[in-house]
């Protein structure tokens, strides 16, 4: 399968309705971290916005979010905290070009017509019963494209770590750079780390999958033996810690983002225990990424998945996001379609399989 990066038709803004459309309306902020009244809320999608007569595409952007003209005449997206005294936010619900807003949802459809399509169909959702083998040849072209072309992010839940080949074949994607930022949780570092100290996760064995007598402290005093140092970096070398996820993004240098959850134990040292901080610290690599994965964690995927925009912008070049989420569950991996963003793959299967998969596939 020769892979090739979908290309995007533009709007047309020299036919009508869009050509007669009138600037859009800016009105300014009068307290911190509050819009204005009918403030216009971004999407996942391509947003063009009129200003001076002419239509402006959005350089990123991220769901419920709100656009400011900034003093340098740019545009940019904020969040509602980031709002200061004197921001101009443009205002609208239209999104059709009425309100000087047009939201372009149809910029890398493709319609083939070699594909047939009846009224009815089995099997339109992503469940158990579907068949992934073209996601997953998609998938393989994908990451050797973007590995040289792109800005692959990975979101993992601690089940990758749980598991001898998983963890094994995760640590060899980033060594053979497929991974060039990694967002987890607490418990994905400090169940790692308790694989390359103890053997275990969560006191079991990590290839047995056995308990192990007195493994329930495992996890605990794996924290507590790392909160005697500054970092994970100082606590990795002077313990000679020579495996795992966390030992590889260190070694190659991978921007690892902890985000805190109020169920952490310890936590690690260098995990944001403030969420608007750790919100912070996973925008700045969501907004640079051209693929985003999502695997076996619910609630960091929606939140990864909902700062993530559909597109990203490299000079006068648009290009699509792809964005996976890979969960044992089909409500999990549907949950993201849920909350608007409706240009994820989902893959059903265990966490194991998939990474080993991939692995043997990409080199």
């Amino acid at each position: 399968m020769n892979f090739s990066i979908p290309v995007y038709t533009k709007p047309d803004f020299e036919k009508e309705p869009l050509k007669s459309s009138p600037d859009a309306r800016l009105e300014t902020v009068t307290q911190p971290g509050t819009a204005p009244e009918n403030y216009h809320a971004t999407t996942i999608f391509p947003e063009y916005v009129r200003i001076g007569g002419k239509w402006r595409l959005l350089k990123e952007s991220r769901m419920d979010c709100v656009i400011v003209l900034e003093k340098d005449n740019s545009l940019s997206v904020k969040e509602f905290r980031n709002l200061k005294i004197g921001d101009l936010v443009v205002v609208g619900r239209s999104e059709d070009g009425s309100d000087g807003i047009y939201v372009h949802t149809t910029g890398f459809k493709t319609h083939d017509p070699s594909v047939k399509q009846d009224a009815f169909a089995f099997r339109t959702g992503r469940s158990r019963e579907t068949s992934f083998s073209l996601d997953y040849d998609r998938l393989y072209e994908l990451l050797k494209y973007e590995k040289k072309n792109g800005y692959i992010v990975w979101v993992l839940g601690p089940a990758v770590s749980f598991d001898h080949d998983s963890r094994q074949a995760m640590v060899s994607l980033i060594e053979k750079g497929y991974v060039h930022a990694m967002l987890a949780g607490n418990a994905l570092a400090v169940h790692d780390l308790e694989a390359a100290l103890f053997r275990t996760a969560l006191g079991q064995d990590i290839y047995h999958q056995t308990p192990v007598g007195k493994g329930h402290y495992h996890h605990i005093d794996t924290i507590n033996k790392a909160r005697k140092y500054a970092s994970l970096k100082e606590f990795v070398g002077k313990e000679k810690i020579q495996t795992g996820i966390v030992q590889a993004c260190l070694k190659k240098d991978i921007p690892l983002v902890l985000a805190g959850s109020i169920r952490d134990d310890g936590p690690l040292p260098g995990v944001y225990a403030d969420v608007y901080q750790a919100q912070d610290a996973m925008r700045e690599h969501t907004r640079k990424a051209t693929t985003l994965i999502c695997l076996a964690t619910q609630l960091h995927t929606i939140a990864a998945g909902n700062m993530t925009p559909s597109y990203h912008v490299h000079g006068d070049t648009v290009r699509p996001v792809f964005i996976y989420t890979v969960d044992i569950s089909e409500f999990v991996v549907n949950k993201l379609k849920d909350r608007g963003s409706l240009s994820a793959t989902s893959i059903v299967t265990n966490i194991q399989d998939f990474l080993v998969q991939v692995n043997r596939n990409v080199r």
